[in-house]
């Protein structure tokens, strides 16, 4: 079952992008997630801290970049300035 709503009440600062119901290769975070899982895929962890601390070093070295790179794709993009951001 989808979530959906008839009555949504969104925040000034927030956007909706609608998408089809399942859809990963036009959703931003999955292309983001993969990227973040490959250095962890794979490896045993001593312990679920040891998981965290790597997964913390990793969201840490993201650069602006490559957020950019894995997230901002045109239609993204093309979005956020049709609603003046």
């Amino acid at each position: 079952p989808s979530h959906t709503s008839q009555e949504v009440e969104v925040p000034d600062n927030i956007i909706l992008f609608f998408q089809p119901p399942y859809c990963p290769e036009v959703n931003a975070i999955e292309r983001f997630w993969e990227y973040l899982k490959q250095d962890l895929a794979c490896v045993l962890f001593e312990s679920l801290d040891s998981l965290r601390a790597k997964k913390d070093k990793n969201l840490n070295s993201l650069s602006n970049a490559i957020v950019g790179s894995l997230t901002g794709w045109s239609w993204i993009l093309q979005s956020l300035c049709m609603s003046g951001l």
